[in-house]
């Protein structure tokens, strides 16, 4: 089976990209390719990039060496995608991609068709760093490399709660540990913990939400007022859409992250057989089953009505 030393073998130059507005998952993928990469070809030339890291994961590059903010003027060897359903999802990098000699996309979306020249999509996987384990050789893997995979696996999880958890998710988060790495804090530090600023953000949130379609729907919004108003940035949203989801009753929950004049980012999660993912990629975004989002223009009454016609068609 091809894995990431022959998929690299004989590229100088290796580039690394995830999605916009990078999560754990995708964060933890490029880190922990990074680092496996470099330990197998020292001298080739790797870099990684993404939009922005969230503080939170700052840890994962301490010394600041991994992740770049130039893009390269030149074509690159090989592109590596990971944990992006859509090479438009790339932001700036997708030029890098489209320009490079060689592409490779590990992922683990229902909703990605395969862009790349070698495309890794295992739509039955819980996360992106859970494909890249499996491209990995076992005895290469050291405690920096396990903490960046870990880290991934746990976010995109939801420290192993979402129904894409299964035994071999189990049995790799339990190789990971065995490397020495401290699990128990990345959960509390990564996921559990938040700062006053998102306390205040998500309480402001739960208090303003609405149900709809009879307490099947929950639908919350996210401004940029109120965003301004505490201090917040784009990152400090995270984690809201998961507390709206575990409502009584509710099926499926709606978070609208207003980031432009009538322009929303959508997230949905589904607690039922509702596939949220055919609804994002019907707006042009993408995702799971169980978990999607994508960006969308008009007023909030109209974005709102649109997404639950969907829904309902659905029920």
């Amino acid at each position: 089976m091809t894995g990431l030393r022959e998929l690299a073998q004989g590229a100088k130059t290796i580039f690394i990209a995830g999605h916009l507005r990078p999560d754990g998952d995708c964060v933890g993928a490029a880190v922990a390719s990074y680092r496996y990469l470099k330990k197998l070809y020292p001298d080739a030339a790797i870099h990684a990039y993404v939009e922005k890291v969230p503080e939170v994961f700052d840890f994962l590059d301490p010394d600041h060496t991994i992740f770049v903010q130039e893009l390269p003027e030149e074509p690159v060897d090989l592109f590596l995608v990971l944990d992006s359903s859509s090479k438009d999802r790339l932001g700036e990098a997708q030029a890098v991609f489209d320009t490079a000699k060689q592409t490779a996309c590990v992922d683990h979306h229902v909703s990605n068709l395969g862009y790349a020249k070698d495309n890794f999509v295992k739509p039955g996987c819980s996360s992106a760093c859970e494909v890249l384990y499996g491209l990995m050789e076992e005895e290469l893997i050291d405690e920096k490399i396990a903490e960046a995979l870990y880290i991934g696996i746990i976010m995109d999880t939801g420290v192993f709660r979402y129904s894409s958890t299964t035994q071999k998710t189990m049995e790799i988060a339990g190789s990971l540990m065995e490397k020495g790495i401290p699990f128990w804090k990345y959960i509390d530090e990564c996921f559990y913990q938040r700062t006053y600023t998102q306390t205040q953000l998500l309480g402001r949130t739960l208090l303003t939400s609405m149900r709809l379609m009879d307490g099947k729907v929950i639908v919350a919004t996210v401004t940029r007022r109120m965003l301004e108003f505490y201090g917040a940035q784009t990152e400090d949203i995270e984690g809201i859409i998961d507390q709206l989801r575990v409502t009584k009753g509710v099926e499926v929950a709606l978070l609208l992250h207003e980031i432009g004049d009538q322009e929303y980012k959508v997230s949905m999660r589904s607690n039922t057989t509702i596939d949220v993912s055919r609804i994002a990629v019907y707006f042009g975004g993408g995702g799971h089953v169980k978990a999607a989002g994508c960006t969308m223009r008009g007023s909030l009454h109209d974005v709102v009505n649109n997404i639950t016609e969907h829904i309902e068609f659905q029920m």
